[in-house]
Order: structure tokens, then sequence, then C-alpha cells
């Protein structure tokens, strides 16, 4: 299984990104496609999380309303649009998935890291 995390670069405060994570050996009908990111010197924190049956949604507080998780089944990738990005949203986003239909810290599988920089 691999997980190929893009997308990632440079934003000005306010503005949007969208982050990708193609799966290869892993489809998109079952289990779940979950965003992590972190920061140097920082634990990793959870963002958001698909499921990816019935695209059951979930978010941290501190990205819920700007943060969208969505998956396209066809393409085998999952999205992460950020909107409204802050300086705080700065950190390395890894894209990560389960065949188990839970979120959690845990999973399965992971993506390399695509850094993103919130900076005007």
């Amino acid at each position: 299984v691999q997980l190929q995390a893009s997308g990632g670069g440079l934003v000005q405060p306010g503005g949007s990104l969208r982050l990708s994570c193609a799966a290869f050996g892993f489809t998109l009908d079952h289990g779940i496609i979950a965003w992590f990111r972190q920061v140097p010197g920082k634990e990793r924190e959870w963002v958001s999380c698909i499921s990816n049956g019935d695209g059951d949604e979930k978010y941290a507080e501190s990205v819920k309303g700007r943060f969208t998780v969505s998956r396209d089944k066809a393409k085998n990738t999952a999205y992460l649009q950020m909107s409204r990005v802050r300086p705080e949203d700065t950190a390395v986003y890894y894209c990560a998935a389960d065949s188990l239909n839970f979120c959690g810290d845990e999973n399965e599988f992971w993506g390399q890291g695509t850094q993103v920089t919130v900076s005007s």
C-alpha cells in the first residue's frame, strides 16, 4: 500500500489550498482516510477523517468550518480542502488509511508528508 500526499505549498493567510492523497493498493470503498499534521517539536495532531463507505466526515475543532475532507472513489484519491487558512495551520500534513471504519490516532498505512506554510 502506498499513499501519496501532495498539494502543499506556500499560501497567504485567508487563502485556500487543496491537498490530495492518492492511494495505491488500498481502495477507497472501505475503511477510512485520515489527515494529520505535525509541527517540528510538537506532537502529531489529528485533523480530519472520512469514512470511505458512507462518507461520514469528522473534524478537529481547530479546523471545523474551514477545512473539508472528501474522497473520489473513481480516482481512488482523498482530498483536504483548506480554506481561510491561518498561520497556525503551518505544518507537515500526512494522510493515513485504515481498513477499519474507525477514526483514530493509529492507522495501518501512512503517506509521506506535504509541507503547508501559511505566511504573508
